[in-house]
């Protein structure tokens, strides 16, 4: 009978010399960097939008991102992704049906909640949408006070 051998592996410590369990073990390695690089990243997308400032207003460890003001995103201190405004609730509505979010929590229904993990491009496009919504409703003077859109 063959004998698994321990070897070192990254921050996990240790795996068994098993492709299988290597490849395993791996991949939920890199999950678990890729989910924890998300707010981040999130973070870094948000921080790019023009006139874009990040505030806790509730304490605790939330990221609430606004534009004059108004909030178009927020990372919540508990629930893992970022919650973000959608045109209309039927909007919201289709989105959720379609698995791409959930039902923001606190938030009217016309917001969506993505879950950490959601692909780059989505978040990318979903920020943007909430970001522009949320400056277009904002009044001529507010909106003419910010830097222009790119």
């Amino acid at each position: 009978m063959q004998q698994m051998q321990m070897v070192p592996f990254g921050l996990m410590g240790f795996c068994i010399a098993d492709a299988q369990a290597n490849t395993k073990l791996f991949l939920r390695m890199v999950l678990w960097q890729i989910l924890a690089m998300s707010r981040d990243f999130t973070n870094s997308l948000c921080a790019t939008f023009p006139g874009a400032e990040v505030s806790d207003p509730w304490g605790g460890g939330h990221d609430a991102w606004k534009v004059g003001g108004k909030m178009f995103a927020s990372i919540g201190a508990v629930q893992n992704g970022v919650s973000v405004k959608t045109a209309t609730v039927e909007t919201a509505e289709m989105l959720i049906a379609a698995g791409v979010g959930v039902r923001a929590p606190y938030f009217h229904r016309s917001w969506i909640h993505l879950p950490e993990g959601t692909a780059e491009a989505e978040l990318r496009h979903r920020l943007t949408i909430s970001y522009r919504l949320i400056r277009a409703g904002l009044s001529k003077k507010a909106q003419s006070a910010l830097p222009p859109e790119v």
